[in-house]
């Protein structure tokens, strides 16, 4: 009975702890999920001289803290994007185009009977020397070339391999330039098939593509030269093909460069400021597009309503 007496106090005691007293056990923490930034994609689009713009627009991009994590690359573009990805940057790839003498990348053999004019191997070589002769694999940045298979049309991506080479075949103007042999197949011109390159750009991993698209519009001018004739010929023929794929980019940069000739080099120091004036313009849309798809990225999953 005693017994009985001590043990109430204390069952009571411990009934109003356990209902004042105690605190609930606070569910486990859930770690914070940071999403990835998303990677940014440059597609730099055909245009033989006017190519010189793509330098100036990529030194726009850095200057505002825009920095590619992918670059793709045809023709003219896939020259400077080869060399971006290498790792020079903007200002250093305008020393090199500033000092850049058209021997240096122009093997012309006549009566070849090969399919052109240009051999292209000085090309091939030049770009191998600035990029220290390094396979794509191993660029500072991962690189794309499109090329287009002559012998069925089929639109071609190198990522791998001899990065010159890549380079030649993403460049090698029909009529103008020999087509590359590469394993057998034989490679002309990207702009033939991607005049610019936005899906290779995909491809490589890019969630948010800047497009810079520097081709000819057939605006009823006559091209001077061989050169500018083919070349015309070539973006009239992939117009349509071209506005397709960049209807697939975020943002499509247009430096106004069409009053530049295909084989206008002396006037590289123009394109690249075209380049500069047309980046900036975007600018502001360029950056509200960025934050808008970082804020949706960071965002957390909507609730699910139960009933």
């Amino acid at each position: 009975m005693r017994a009985t007496r001590l043990l109430l106090p204390l069952l009571a005691t411990l009934a109003l702890s356990a209902c004042f007293g105690s605190k609930p056990t606070p569910p486990p923490a859930v770690p914070m999920v940071v999403a990835p930034k998303p990677r940014i994609g440059l597609a730099l689009g055909g245009g033989a001289a006017k190519g010189f713009a793509h330098i100036g627009v990529i030194k726009m991009l850095e200057a505002n803290g825009i920095h590619p994590d992918v670059v793709a690359g045809t023709s003219a573009g896939s020259v400077v994007g080869a060399l971006y990805a290498s790792g020079m940057d903007p200002f250093q790839m305008q020393e090199q185009a500033f000092a850049l003498d058209e021997s240096k990348i122009r093997d012309v053999s006549l009566f070849s009977g090969s399919g052109g004019l240009v051999q292209g191997q000085k090309l091939q070589d030049y770009v191998n020397q600035l990029v220290g002769n390094r396979s794509m694999e191993k660029l500072k940045l991962p690189f794309a070339a499109v090329s287009t298979q002559l012998e069925d049309g089929h639109r071609t991506v190198f990522v791998r391999g001899n990065t010159g080479q890549a380079v030649r075949a993403s460049s090698s103007i029909p009529g103008v330039f020999q087509p590359v042999e590469i394993s057998g197949r034989h490679y002309v011109d990207g702009g033939v098939v991607s005049p610019v390159p936005v899906d290779a750009a995909r491809q490589l991993g890019a969630d948010f593509v800047i497009a810079v698209d520097i081709s000819s519009k057939a605006s009823g001018s006559n091209p001077n030269g061989m050169l500018g004739v083919v070349g015309q010929s070539i973006s009239i023929m992939g117009q349509k093909l071209g506005e397709q794929e960049l209807a697939r980019a975020d943002t499509v940069i247009r430096p106004k460069v069409n009053q530049i000739g295909a084989t206008d080099f002396e006037q590289k120091n123009q394109a690249i400021l075209e380049g500069e004036r047309a980046a900036m313009a975007a600018m502001p849309a360029i950056k509200a597009k960025l934050a808008a798809l970082e804020a949706a990225r960071k965002a957390p999953p909507a609730a699910v309503a139960t009933h």
